[in-house]
């Protein structure tokens, strides 16, 4: 705990801003905006995510389940750290005088690294799945059902959970970020910090990591397929390079919003002198720095649901008209039951 001289809790640390800077940077208009339009692009993929669902073949369904939970995921990231940021940006509260206990700042700081790294270890388990399904199909029980898929997101989700309360039981701590509208882990030198800030930071780059490697595979697994001698005979279905163009999609928009605050982390818990003071204060630049970054890997809840949106068959086609003149082509996927035919 830091000396700030009260009886205050833990997750207070000395800042450096005025009431007068606090309503230039936290704008209440462009917060919500920001959330309604973000609840509204999920609320529109799940709709969209619903109907294609019903008569879909079960290696699509399984990838839709995913897609499912990753929707849901942005949506109720959105939902419950939009009602905190929103509420301190129309009130202006002082967080100090509102949550002395910091029982809201600790609630806050899971959340954020639980809707955090959910997206990004989704996307690992998405495209470890279209890769045992490009590359290994007959090592894949072909009964995979949604009830496989919906567990390994509850394991994604308990995952996150349980790194999202390693603060809460001593590793790292949770504290209120400049301008003073919501809670994060803490860029400090002690050694829960220090380890707890590596943690988030190495597990998130390894995810976006393992994605693009196992992405990056079955991608050339698709044209290798589709331009080998085998061409006429074999070709994925639309469905199947449908999943792995939305796949890359998702993939590529995490990268570029996550990568940066990732990064910044690391760097900013390793760098020596360290750039915290003993006080508990950082120097404004690192401030704004972590606040920016923070605001770019928040667009990543807006964005995932138009990646499926934009990159379903319907839209490619009518974007492309050529693509629907193309004759139908086979599964990757094992036929044990009959024999494949041109359709």
């Amino acid at each position: 705990m830091w000396p700030n001289g009260s009886s205050l809790g833990p997750c207070f640390r000395p800042t450096n801003i005025t009431l007068e800077e606090r309503r230039l940077i936290a704008s209440p208009w462009f917060s919500a905006v920001f959330c309604l339009v973000g609840l509204a692009s999920n609320l529109l993929a799940l709709s969209v995510l619903m109907g294609a669902r019903q008569g879909s073949s079960h290696t699509r369904s399984s990838f839709l389940t995913f897609l499912c939970g990753l929707v849901l995921t942005d949506f109720m990231g959105l939902l419950v750290t939009g009602a905190i940021v929103v509420s301190q940006h129309v009130a202006l509260f002082d967080w100090q005088a509102v949550d002395p206990g910091c029982h809201l700042c600790h609630f806050m700081g899971v959340i954020m690294v639980f809707f955090g790294l959910c997206p990004l270890l989704l996307g690992t388990a998405m495209a470890s799945e279209r890769y045992l399904g490009i590359t290994r199909p007959f090592s894949r029980p072909t009964t995979a059902s949604q009830r496989r898929a919906w567990t390994t997101v509850g394991l994604v989700w308990a995952a996150a959970l349980v790194l999202g309360l390693l603060p809460l039981l001593g590793m790292g701590r949770y504290t209120v970020q400049y301008p003073g509208s919501w809670c994060f882990l803490t860029l400090g030198t002690e050694p829960g910090d220090v380890a707890f800030g590596l943690l988030f930071a190495l597990l998130g780059s390894l995810s976006v990591g393992l994605a693009f490697l196992l992405n990056t595979i079955s991608v050339a697994t698709l044209c290798h397929v589709y331009h080998g001698q085998e061409a006429a005979q074999q070709r994925p279905r639309d469905c199947e390079v449908e999943m792995m163009a939305q796949l890359t999609g998702i993939m590529v928009v995490a990268s570029i919003c996550w990568m940066p605050l990732l990064v910044f982390i690391a760097q900013t818990v390793l760098r020596s002198p360290p750039v915290m003071s003993p006080t508990g204060q950082l120097s404004q630049a690192t401030e704004q720095q972590l606040l920016i970054y923070l605001r770019v890997a928040t667009w990543n809840q807006i964005l995932d649901p138009w990646v499926y949106i934009l990159f379903r068959r319907a839209v490619i086609r009518r974007l492309y008209p050529r693509l629907s003149a193309q004759p139908r082509s086979l599964s990757l996927q094992p036929q044990l039951t009959r024999r494949p035919t041109m359709q």
